[in-house]
């Protein structure tokens, strides 16, 4: 029956081969408890036969990074876990971008570049084995491995699997066009460093739905380089629906690295449960290019720090503390100058807020453009703790607040009910243009 349905999936995916291996006929290949090389001959097996499916049936596989080809299929049964092997000093080394950065990076445990109609799916897991990647990085002379990461790609589908404890970000899709990510369960601990669930970067016609992602970093960030990035690219044509996000930095963030520009985001039908934040737009001076015409609908978040935060200041990062970033002044406009507009906010619900109902903050010389909110409703917890509504200087700490905005124009609020704020429902000042319906 199995094969009937692996043969039926890859007729659907239009795969070129038609060979199906099982991973334990090349069990005898390597060390014994090591499967790196047993993965490495089957790939090259399929990758003769112009592709087809690799199927992991149930049971414990050490190994190291594997790369998988055109027109190929990982399939992980129910009870398959693939363990990351955390023997740093055997890993291979590859060119890698990671924030944006162009530099070397440990490969990761499932790796493509270049290729086409590539998928992992089934019930099984990968586990990305992280503790001693977060314990120990800056020891290491390169960047932690992603967990999962396609390259320049097309056609890519990542379905069922469960992904945890990944060394760094779980999900990079970069530079790829035609990318599935659908029933992925992601699950990294709270205090483990940089461990974002889904990033897509540079990438376009990128679909993620049905996921459930619980992480030590942002649950979804969409990227798109810095101004420090050798090849910027768009990432654009993004839809994320039907997702639940819990305990990340923050649910669905956009940038800071958007220096190819992001755009054309669609958000719908999700929850944030215990987030930083929820809807985050982040970016500062010289970044550049823009982000634009993106819709957040059907929104539920409970617990959150602040829910919308749009900050053109954004510090963190190489060079975050020079004085272009921070400093309120009015700049010169020119390609550098970054943008954040056109965004539509409607149908969210908000429960126990701790910090600020929202904070819309843009740069003197850009302020944010064309914003509204329409039936949203923010309920501020009484006893949240006072914490930093957005990461930028000479901001303290809020408990409570209502809406904050400066330097921003054509911002409607119709139908925004705010409840248990202290003070105003908004505190905003002469660089801003807000309409309330």
């Amino acid at each position: 029956m199995i094969k009937n349905v692996l043969k039926n999936r890859l007729l659907v995916q239009q795969q070129g081969g038609n060979t199906m291996l099982a991973i334990t006929e090349f069990g005898h290949y390597g060390k014994e408890g090591d499967w790196t090389d047993a993965f490495k001959q089957a790939i090259e097996h399929l990758d003769s036969r112009g592709g087809g499916t690799l199927y992991v049936p149930a049971g414990s596989y050490s190994t190291h990074s594997i790369q998988l080809r055109s027109n190929m299929t990982l399939y992980l049964d129910a009870g398959a876990v693939l363990n990351f092997t955390d023997d740093v000093e055997n890993y291979e080394v590859i060119s890698m971008e990671f924030e944006g950065i162009a530099g070397s990076m440990y490969k990761p445990l499932i790796y493509a570049s270049g290729e086409k109609n590539v998928a992992v799916v089934g019930q099984g897991k990968l586990n990305g084995n992280g503790q001693r990647w977060w314990r120990e990085s800056k020891q290491f002379p390169h960047k932690r491995p992603y967990l999962v990461c396609f390259d320049n790609c097309q056609h890519v589908l990542l379905e069922g699997v469960t992904l945890e404890n990944s060394p760094v970000w779980t999900v990079h899709p970069i530079y790829c066009d035609d990318v599935i990510i659908r029933g992925v369960k992601i699950k990294n601990p709270a205090d483990s460093p940089n461990t974002d669930g889904i990033d897509p970067d540079s990438s376009r016609n990128v679909r993620i739905s049905d996921c459930i992602i619980d992480v030590g970093d942002d649950c979804i960030a969409i990227k798109a380089g810095t101004e420090d990035t050798p090849r910027k690219m768009p990432c654009e044509n993004i839809t994320i629906t039907n997702c639940n996000m819990l305990h990340g930095h923050g649910g669905v963030v956009i940038g800071s690295e958007m220096s190819g520009g992001i755009r054309n985001v669609t958000i719908t039908n999700c929850v944030f449960q215990e987030t930083d934040r929820g809807i985050r737009l982040k970016t500062r001076r010289k970044r550049g290019n823009a982000m634009e015409n993106m819709v957040f609908d059907n929104i539920v978040m409970d617990k959150v720090m602040c829910p919308f935060v749009f900050n053109m200041y954004y510090y963190c990062g190489a060079g975050g503390k020079e004085k272009h970033v921070w400093d309120k002044a009015a700049y010169p406009l020119d390609e550098t100058t970054p943008a954040i507009r056109n965004i539509m906010i409607s149908n969210c619900m908000v429960t126990s807020a701790t910090a600020a109902a929202g904070f819309f903050y843009g740069l003197a010389e850009q302020p944010i453009e064309n914003v509204m909110l329409s039936n949203v409703s923010v309920c501020m917890a009484q006893d949240g703790a006072p914490d930093m509504p957005a990461m930028m200087s000479q901001l303290e700490p809020v408990q409570g607040e209502g809406f904050f905005l400066r330097n921003a124009k054509n911002i409607t609020f119709s139908n925004v009910r705010i409840t248990g704020q202290k003070g105003e429902m908004t505190d905003v000042d002469q660089t801003v243009e807000l309409t309330i319906r």
